[in-house]
């Protein structure tokens, strides 16, 4: 499942990891794929596999984004 790079730049805006964001933006690929790109959410102070279950449905960014 791929989480529009947007998406990740508004999560870590809410974590207030406004430092990360410029940094994330440059380098996530318009649309993450948490299992391909992994080690670049995890630079972020991401979990691939939290997002994928958060995206997945049931509330979190599924829900509250809208995917």
């Amino acid at each position: 499942m791929e989480i529009p790079k947007d998406m990740i730049l508004n999560l870590l805006r809410e974590r207030g990891q406004h430092d990360q964001v410029g940094q994330a933006e440059q380098e996530l690929p318009d649309q993450v794929d948490p299992e391909q790109h992994g080690g670049l959410l995890s630079k972020f102070g991401l979990d691939p596999s939290d997002l994928l279950k958060l995206a997945g449905g049931g509330g979190g960014l599924g829900g509250k984004f809208g995917l």
